[in-house]
């Protein structure tokens, strides 16, 4: 489980980072657009790492369900924060766009190199 913690302490740092510059008003925003990417990264790698040593044979039918799932996740996510939290558009769209791609690239680089058995 080192690439769930990996990829949870990078998101917590770079908030951290972001939110401790002085004159940033947006830290909800941040804090909030990173939550949903993570918590999606984090669930999938999970169900991925511990099906994958038992039966490979189901992962793809296991990444296709979690992706229909993240995406109707994702935009009620979305929906909540702007329409009832009523956080600033910009700053979260942009906190969340980051976060999604950066740690989809890096949970894609972790399966791979599940598949390759070196995690």
């Amino acid at each position: 489980m080192k690439p769930l913690w990996a990829m949870t302490a990078a998101s917590l740092a770079t908030a951290l980072a972001i939110v401790m510059i002085p004159g940033f008003d947006s830290d909800r925003e941040v804090v909030f657009g990173m939550l949903a990417p993570l918590a999606g990264a984090a669930l999938t790698w999970v169900t991925a790492a511990r099906l994958f040593p038992g039966r490979p044979d189901l992962l793809t039918s296991m990444m296709v369900a979690t992706f229909g799932a993240k995406l109707l996740f994702f935009g009620a996510y979305i929906a909540v924060m702007l329409k009832v939290v009523m956080l600033q558009p910009m700053p979260f769209v942009a906190s969340f766009t980051a976060y999604f791609i950066t740690l989809h690239i890096v949970e894609a680089l972790y399966l791979q190199r599940l598949f390759a058995g070196r995690v």
